[in-house]
């Protein structure tokens, strides 16, 4: 898939560490502080309180730095309300292609949303909607976020309406919430973000069983929506999901491990690594034309409940290149759907380079190998893999922090050693 370098040009700036003070006068900078008063004019002295003043401020260009420390959130905070959702923060005015709108934590701070007092009867709550197209946010923890109807429902910590959206380096844990989730907008990136420990004990019997840590739903013309580098660990349903998108979602060098699990490791929600595709619809439904290929690329899944990777009853084939299951109760399970929805078929027409699986009573389920493109996977050699052909097993590398420009730590988990 060809990408633009332009949408994330920002980004690229962020990972190489360049900030822009203050009294710049490129454009306007405005500051956010837990001991700020929005009726300040919101500079580094006199910094605005919330986030939700601070994008009244905002003009193409202008940059937000939100100052470290806890922003315990009330339910007099929240921004805007619907017929289903209560959303905290509401993001809804755009920058340009040359000129974003930033929202970045302070260099050096951490800024966290705590939003656990945030309960409004019978609605979802989104921490941060965003409707706005060209900006970026970096830097941000939210946790605590709320479910409060027992039916079928969800909250979102950060929910993507938007285009051309850069989320770089966000933490999302310890809700009831799915971390981040894409439902309109195309060529948004997802950067080195990790959404854990999130469980929904509230509806459905607490089963936890809308509770992903990343999503991505997107409608027809929504292309170019990357996840990279990112980690979903002992969320209580999915770690990525994209079931319902109309269009290709790409996930690339993320980790999915204990999903479906509570940290406890009781028994929740399906509990897939990477949910790649699917409809959920009946007999006769349309599928969208063409059906999107999904491309999974180098990530790694692990001890989670069902599949490590799940084609999920995908009607077309998936691009799966370069990645690594160890230990899921199914390491790879390519279930399709026939063409009038009528039927679950073996997967056909999926492209298959370079995979491995290791360590799983069912390794391989519902393939049709001969209406599949596949080499160098770990089916198509003769030796089996054991134990120590391995760098490391050690699953506790898994949670190690990340580096200092937020990438991923650099560990040798289900690595082969060099002959």
């Amino acid at each position: 898939m060809q990408l633009s370098i332009l949408p994330y040009l920002p980004w690229l700036v962020f990972m190489m560490g360049v900030f822009v003070p203050l009294d710049s006068a490129s454009a306007s900078k405005f500051c956010v502080a837990p001991n700020g008063d929005d009726a300040n004019p919101g500079t580094r002295d006199r910094p605005f309180a919330s986030v939700q003043r601070a994008q009244r401020a905002v003009e193409p260009g202008d940059s937000v730095y939100i100052r470290g420390g806890v922003y315990r959130l009330k339910e007099s905070d929240i921004s805007q309300r619907d017929r289903m959702r209560a959303s905290i923060f509401t993001l809804d005015r755009s920058g340009t292609e040359s000129k974003p709108i930033s929202y970045i934590a302070m260099p050096g701070e951490r800024p966290i949303f705590e939003c656990s007092d945030v309960k409004p009867v019978g609605l979802r709550v989104n921490a941060f909607l965003i409707q706005a197209s060209w900006i970026n946010l970096k830097g941000l923890e939210v946790t605590g976020v709320q479910v409060t109807a027992t039916g079928h429902t969800q909250s979102i910590c950060f929910e993507n309406l938007g285009s051309h959206n850069v989320y770089d380096q966000l933490s999302m844990h310890d809700g009831q919430a799915i971390g981040l989730y894409i439902t309109r907008g195309s060529n948004n990136l997802v950067v080195n973000c990790d959404a854990y420990r999130n469980y929904d004990f509230t509806s459905e019997g607490g089963r936890g069983g809308n509770t992903d840590g990343f999503g991505c739903h997107s409608p027809k013309d929504g292309a170019g929506n990357v996840f990279k580098g990112c980690r979903a660990w002992f969320n209580s349903d999915d770690g990525f999901d994209c079931i319902r998108a109309s269009d290709q979602v790409q996930f690339d060098n993320c980790w999915a491990f204990y999903n479906g699990y509570s940290d406890k490791f009781r028994p929740l929600g399906d509990g897939n690594g990477f949910k790649a595709g699917g409809y959920g619809i009946q007999p006769d439904a349309q599928f969208p034309n063409p059906v999107p290929r999904h491309r999974v690329l180098h990530c790694l899944s692990v001890r989670n409940r069902s599949a490590g990777f799940y084609a999920n009853h995908h009607p077309g084939g998936i691009d799966w290149i370069g990645n690594s299951a160890f230990k899921n109760s199914v390491n790879f399970n390519f279930l399709g759907r026939s063409s009038d929805a009528r039927s679950d078929t073996p997967g056909s027409d999926h492209h298959l380079m370079d995979n491995i699986a290791y360590g799983s009573k069912n390794e391989l389920a519902n393939i049709n190998l001969a209406d599949c493109e596949h080499s160098g996977n770990w089916f198509d050699q003769t030796r089996k893999f054991t134990d120590t052909d391995f760098i490391t097993l050690d699953e506790s590398s898994l949670t190690a922090p990340r580096k200092a420009n937020g990438d991923l730590p650099d560990v040798g988990f289900m690595k082969l050693k060099r002959p």
